[in-house]
């Protein structure tokens, strides 16, 4: 069911949703932008939007210029005592924002959060900045702790970057892959280890507490084409999906992990961009798929199943994320989704009709 949509004001490549209490209403929404000629330049901008599923509002409240984003990920729950964002832009840098909220001057106590959204009172503002490569910087993920960064760049390398007392400071850096790095993300179970994918078709696991990294395993047999997207199952330490542009969802279990085994694969119609999980159903994942629209994925067993698509999108399916919470509507429980399509430069708030206590 559809909620709400808008236009953003570049091409719309990522949203994310604020995991952190008092502000699960707040989305943000990045795009990149190439302006081609004889000097071309890559810009960007981040969208904050007050998403209110009640009433079908989608309220933007605060943007941001940058240069142009590929990537954007809120801090994780429990490990800041306020949101931060960080982004990967096409200038090579990593940027990460706090989210304020003021009242009369001063900070706002959680009850007043809510109201604050959309009365110019909440809004992002820069940390800290930091060069960390000539390359543009593709992706990017905080560990359990948000004390580290990792970041995929264009030229094949990995950084993972400490982030203590609001600065930013290159801990590694190492050339990974071949070609274009698409996903570099920790283990939330064990955080000691980072995954990578890359545009070389090569998925590969990583140990920092060796320096340089230690290649703990790569599989260069399995994805037909390039890897868009690792994420790790928030529930189940030993299991991992990878997306890429062979159409093909996969789940591995890593508990072999000079090899993963019971690997399965599900075809989606589109290379699979991104993967989210949902934030309190087990095995429910959303799926950007590019040129295919959504899909939401029930993974139960040995089983995985496509049990709804969204195809309302004209564009790249590139942007895509659950809100936390849920809602009772007809007897179902109902969760709130945000995706985005790239050249439309479209944002759209939807409802999966499916019931969320499958």
């Amino acid at each position: 069911m559809d909620v709400a949509h808008c236009y953003l004001d570049g091409n719309a490549d990522a949203v994310e949703f604020c995991p952190h209490d008092s502000f699960h209403r707040v989305l943000a929404a990045s795009t990149y932008t190439l302006q081609e000629g004889d000097r071309p330049s890559r810009s960007g901008s981040i969208s904050l939007f007050d998403v209110d599923d009640g009433s079908g509002r989608l309220q933007l409240f605060h943007c941001v210029e940058t240069a142009g984003i590929f990537d954007i990920k809120w801090s994780p729950v429990g490990a800041s005592v306020v949101p931060l964002l960080a982004q990967a832009d096409a200038d090579g840098c990593l940027r990460v924002h706090r989210l304020d909220c003021l009242s009369d001057g001063s900070e706002a106590i959680a009850e007043q959060r809510d109201t604050l959204l959309g009365e110019g009172k909440t809004f992002l503002k820069e940390v800290t900045g930091e060069k960390i490569s000539s390359s543009m910087c593709l992706c990017l993920d905080w560990n359990p702790s948000a004390t580290s960064i990792s970041m995929g760049l264009s030229d094949g390398s990995v950084s993972i970057i400490s982030f203590l007392e609001s600065k930013v400071a290159i801990q590694q850096e190492w050339k990974a892959h071949e070609f274009e790095l698409w996903a570099a993300t920790f283990d939330t179970h064990q955080p000691q280890l980072v995954y990578t994918g890359s545009d070389d078709c090569k998925f590969s696991c990583w140990d920092l507490r060796d320096c340089p990294s230690n290649l703990v395993f790569q599989n260069s047999k399995v994805h037909k084409m390039g890897i868009c997207c690792i994420a790790k199952s928030p529930s189940d330490p030993h299991t991992l999906y990878t997306g890429s542009y062979d159409e093909c969802l996969r789940v591995w279990d890593v508990r072999m992990i000079s090899k993963p085994i019971n690997e399965r694969s599900l075809g989606l119609g589109g290379g699979v961009w991104r993967i989210k999980h949902h934030p309190s159903v087990l095995g429910l994942l959303l799926a950007a798929c590019m040129h295919s629209g959504f899909a939401v994925v029930k993974i139960k067993g040995e089983t995985a199943e496509v049990i709804e698509t969204y195809s309302k999108h004209e564009s790249l399916a590139y942007g895509a994320d659950w809100q936390r919470g849920q809602l009772c509507q007809e007897g179902k429980r109902k969760s709130v989704v945000a995706t985005c399509s790239f050249y439309d430069r479209l944002l759209r708030i939807w409802m999966p009709e499916s019931d969320m206590a499958i």
